[in-house]
């Protein structure tokens, strides 16, 4: 008998990818693929799982403000091959001039002066695609100078980190709770011989013992950012940067009171379509 799978695509206005198959993973999925505008979750047939559960979830992050609405479409799918779906779904993704994103099996010849992100998402977030993560490369590529010491937080698949490395910073800490993305950034940092210079832990900023750092990256929840603003304050050296996305346009007044507050001047602040990135630079005591 045919094995056959549920799928699920998931719309959500805003459209964050990354919010939204976060909070997916919960539910011991066999697969999920971002697509242009919908996440799309696949589950085993015998999966125990209602769609109100799914629905529930959803609903939190209308009520947290992070979206304004969502719908989805079921469907069944007989079996195939996963492995080939999901790299059907990837694509090199150029984010600048000089930043390529690629997935492993899929071929690029280098430019003179490109630089080649090769990265493989599997289970974790930070595809490249999302208009967050463009915007904080782009901003990576102005503010990482030769010798830094990064802290990423939220990392995901890594990609911040490897970038950072890649345009000449010394040491990078990824930091990550999901434990699914310990693996997924070891194995990306890996690909891009990166590996003797990116630390990964498991954990929260508050895991984090050092206090040095050069440059502070966080791709992450508005309200993360805005729990966290003093942990970060705490780890940056006076008078270095932080950047921070995952945020909307209507994000902005929130986070520059709180990090005004803190202790941190605004530097530079872009937009993509609805989403922001900025940079903040701590003063000095």
């Amino acid at each position: 008998m045919t094995k056959q799978f549920v799928f699920y695509k998931i719309f959500a206005k805003p459209f964050n990818p990354d919010l939204v198959a976060g909070i997916l993973w919960q539910f011991k999925l066999q697969g999920i693929i971002e697509e242009k505008n919908n996440i799309k979750i696949y589950l085993d047939e015998n999966t125990q799982i209602a769609e109100s559960e799914i629905k529930m979830e959803m609903e939190k992050l209308i009520t947290e403000n992070l979206i304004e609405s969502f719908s989805m479409e079921k469907g069944i799918l007989k079996d195939e091959n996963w492995n080939e779906l999901w790299e059907k779904s990837r694509e090199v993704i150029k984010v600048s001039d000089n930043i390529i994103i690629k997935p492993s099996f899929k071929d690029y010849a280098r430019k003179e002066n490109e630089i080649v992100l090769t990265i493989d998402p599997k289970m974790s977030f930070g595809t490249g695609e999302h208009e967050s993560t463009k915007l904080v490369l782009g901003l990576i590529e102005k503010y990482v100078k030769p010798g830094m010491r990064i802290l990423d937080i939220g990392a995901g698949t890594g990609i911040l980190s490897i970038a950072a490395i890649k345009l000449g910073a010394a040491y990078a800490l990824a930091v990550d709770n999901d434990e699914v993305c310990y693996e997924n950034c070891k194995e990306n940092s890996a690909l891009n011989l990166v590996q003797n210079s990116v630390d990964i832990l498991t954990g929260e900023v508050y895991s984090v013992k050092e206090k040095d750092f050069d440059l502070v990256l966080a791709n992450i929840h508005k309200y993360v950012l805005l729990e966290i603003s003093d942990e970060i304050k705490k780890r940056l050296k006076p008078n270095k940067s932080v950047i921070l996305s995952g945020l909307l346009v209507q994000d902005f007044d929130d986070i520059f009171n709180r990090y005004s507050d803190c202790g941190f001047i605004l530097s530079n602040k872009i937009t993509m379509n609805e989403w922001i990135a900025v940079t903040f630079q701590l003063q000095s005591s």
